[in-house]
């Protein structure tokens, strides 16, 4: 139990993002193509946390050329290069799954005033 203690701990980043359900976030990931690295940036809301520890996960969604594009980000990934929060969204629920089922300004999150 101990050795797999040891190994989580070494695994979590250390500079961990701070966002929420329902913040719209862009995130710069690590893609190789071949011999070659660079950086892509997706934006969208966060629609869902999961997990915890090493194998957090969380789901980000946009909507490009009116087809909705999902993808699954674990946190402590190497290829997850930073998280930006680019607003902040007010949100009642712990997953935002029913965005999926809205278009236009109906799949929209009111943004949080402070």
């Amino acid at each position: 139990m101990d050795a797999m203690k040891i190994i989580t701990e070494g695994m979590i980043k250390e500079d961990r993002p701070e966002f929420n359900v329902g913040d719209t976030v862009r995130v710069s990931v690590r893609i190789k193509e071949g011999e070659r690295e660079r950086i892509q940036a997706f934006e969208g809301t966060v629609i869902a946390k999961k997990h915890g520890g090493v194998a957090e996960t969380f789901t980000v969604r946009r909507t490009a050329y009116g087809v909705g594009i999902e993808r699954v980000f674990p946190v402590n990934s190497p290829f997850v290069e930073k998280v930006e929060v680019v607003r902040k969204g007010r949100v009642r629920r712990a997953k935002l799954f029913y965005l999926r089922e809205r278009t236009g300004k109906a799949a929209k999150v009111k943004e949080q005033l402070r």
